[in-house]
């Protein structure tokens, strides 16, 4: 079990009590500001200031929060002092530089596939990819995403995966959540390389997701191991279009996948692991029992738990 400490402050953990409201757990400890469990994570919060991350994917769900954090815990396994966005990580220049870039969607949505990207951003293209109005996905709404995906797919080179959450809780079981995202990365990262040779990228950014120590400690199992030139950095669409344009293509891959299952469903299957995912799921068990949920669902995360108790009543 893996474990992160950040330190995030009193004044500003208001964000996290918010997110993990509906997943409080009961915890009288005077020191403790709150208590909860999130796909299979354990999260406390200190009065302190510290707050402790338990459990497989300790280090993701860690991750998001790395912007609050003022500092961590030394000798953890994973700490926001070493992975957090520090643009001295990148050489002067590197926005304009012909890079490849990667990203992710889906990791911490209980509906819908885990899609990862990779696109060659030659320098060439840069101008053609802003003209475009490629930039952080997140700054998009979906109806905008669906129209530059293809759009961006026409003019730079680019390799996705998509895995299906049957294929996802097949192999689930033996990688945890980094170790999943290490691989994927690894492979659009070789497959593309493939596509432009005998090109190279000046650099190959990836949006970071776990420290770099830990990212290449991962590599080490994977037959075809991308090693050089490298380069690590939190919200990575703000230094390069290229992991921009993959967040866009990632986005737009995990939104038809949704639509789709919807469609095969009868249902609206919904992004994220709230609530309204439980429910849901709930139907659906109702409908085909695990084996029908776990075609559209990623299993291991709390919600499965929540959607037997709901289609019980």
């Amino acid at each position: 079990m893996s474990q992160t400490v950040l330190t995030i402050p009193l004044a500003k953990q208001a964000p996290l009590k918010e997110h993990y409201q509906q997943f409080f757990v009961p915890n009288k400890s005077p020191y403790v500001v709150f208590a909860a469990k999130k796909n299979g994570v354990m999260i406390t919060a200190y009065t302190s200031g510290k707050v402790m991350f338990q459990g497989n994917q300790a280090e993701t769900e860690a991750h998001q929060w790395q912007s609050l954090a003022s500092g961590t815990v030394p000798g953890k396994k994973a700490t926001n002092k070493k992975a957090g966005p520090k643009t001295g990580l990148l050489p002067s220049g590197f926005a304009n530089w012909s890079v490849i870039g990667s990203d992710e969607v889906g990791n911490g949505s209980y509906f819908g596939p885990l899609v990862v990207c990779a696109v060659y951003a030659a320098k060439e293209h840069l101008t053609a990819l802003q003209k475009l109005g490629v930039k952080d996905s997140k700054m998009l709404t979906d109806v905008q995403i669906k129209q530059l995906a293809p759009q961006i797919e026409k003019l730079v080179p680019a390799q996705k995966l998509v895995v299906t959450p049957a294929k996802y809780n097949q192999v689930q079981p033996r990688y945890n959540a980094v170790h999943m995202k290490v691989a994927l990365h690894n492979q659009a990262l070789y497959l593309l390389l493939q596509k432009i040779a005998p090109t190279k990228p000046e650099g190959i950014l990836i949006d970071q997701f776990t420290p770099e120590a830990n990212y290449r400690k991962y590599l080490q199992g994977e037959q075809h191991p991308v090693t050089d030139n490298l380069y690590f950095i939190t919200k990575g669409e703000q230094y390069h279009l290229a992991v921009a344009a993959a967040s866009i293509l990632c986005r737009a891959a995990f939104l038809e996948a949704l639509a789709e299952g919807s469609r095969e469903v009868g249902l609206q299957l919904p992004s994220g692991a709230g609530a309204k995912s439980d429910q849901v799921a709930a139907e659906l068990l109702k409908k085909g029992g695990l084996s029908l949920l776990g075609n559209y669902a990623k299993l291991h995360f709390a919600n499965t738990k929540k959607a037997q108790d709901l289609a019980k009543r």
